[in-house]
């Protein structure tokens, strides 16, 4: 496998404002193989040339550093499922110029938010009927498959907390509702423990279907009543949160190897599916001291 950092792991990175040269050079002393750019990010615009693409590219190649693949969070802005028209064409454009963009950084794969049932983080998002969310992905996908296709470059649906492909069983239908192998999973481990195991799911949707990998980890923990210490604080807080409550609970993002991801099991399971290409960290927010930690930790779990 190949060990790579998102963009938004470094400092400015989540402001789209880190430099690419200094992220690359810090990726490379930090002994990365690879990094996730993202647009907007530093010089890469939405707006961007070829020409500016090809200079990263070839910097990128000078440091021994693969681009595995090119992100954003504009879809967030305008999702490819929302009920204004504007908002889907504009997804599709964006997905286009994404595609084109990657194609001239020399990666084959960029990452996708398929839309949502709703927004986690925005309470005000409309709540989209989960039937209808289903109809309005497949529909945006598929007006920018024709370009995907055309220039080789894969779009990798990620498994985000979107109310939405739920079930591993259901991801999997959906790639495969394309009949395209250039539809593949951006398969995100640390956001699906939430709903199971990662290992199910990789075994599940299998070597062709696995187009990307992010890395996170993710710790989740019920109190149920007589905790002590620092964990009856938080179980007493959990509580007053949830007035009434029979039983609290917490959960968080957390470094790599400290949460409750089953490592070994989903090492093997990669295994088993035949998977080994790029495992990129995207371990948030960017604080200093942040990416060398994540290098040692992705380390230990490979097996380095």
């Amino acid at each position: 496998m190949k060990k790579g950092i998102s963009y938004w792991s470094f400092e400015g990175g989540l402001d789209g404002k880190a430099d690419i040269s200094k992220v690359l050079q810090q990726a490379k002393r930090a002994r990365f193989d690879s990094v996730e750019l993202a647009v907007p990010g530093g010089a890469l615009q939405l707006d961007v040339n070829e020409r500016t693409c090809r200079e990263i590219a070839k910097e990128a190649k000078s440091l021994g550093v693969d681009i595995s693949s090119l992100a954003t969070g504009m879809y967030w802005g305008c999702l490819p499922t929302s009920s204004n028209a504007g908002d889907r064409k504009r997804a599709v454009e964006i997905t286009k110029k994404l595609l084109h963009i990657a194609k001239w950084l020399g990666t084959d794969a960029i990452l996708y938010i398929p839309g949502a049932v709703d927004v986690f983080f925005d309470p005000n998002s409309e709540h989209l009927p989960y039937d209808e969310c289903w109809r309005r992905a497949q529909a945006s996908l598929k007006a920018a498959l024709p370009t995907a296709e055309k220039l080789k470059v894969s779009i990798c649906v990620e498994n985000v907390w979107n109310k939405f492909l739920l079930s591993p069983l259901e991801y999997r239908a959906f790639i495969d509702s394309f009949g395209s192998k250039y539809v593949k999973a951006y398969f995100d481990v640390g956001n699906v423990r939430l709903l199971g195991f990662p290992e199910h799911w990789i075994e599940l949707l299998g070597k062709r279907r696995l187009g990307r990998v992010h890395w996170k980890d993710f710790k989740f923990k019920f109190y149920g009543g007589g905790e002590k210490g620092a964990e009856a604080k938080i179980s007493a807080g959990c509580r007053q949160i949830a007035k009434g409550s029979a039983w609290a609970g917490a959960y968080s993002f957390c470094d790599l190897g400290a949460g409750d991801v089953n490592w070994p099991a989903v090492m093997k399971a990669f295994k088993k599916a035949g998977y080994d290409g790029y495992v990129t960290a995207e371990m948030l927010p960017p604080e200093k001291g942040l990416v060398a930690r994540v290098s040692k930790d992705m380390d230990r779990i490979l097996g380095r």
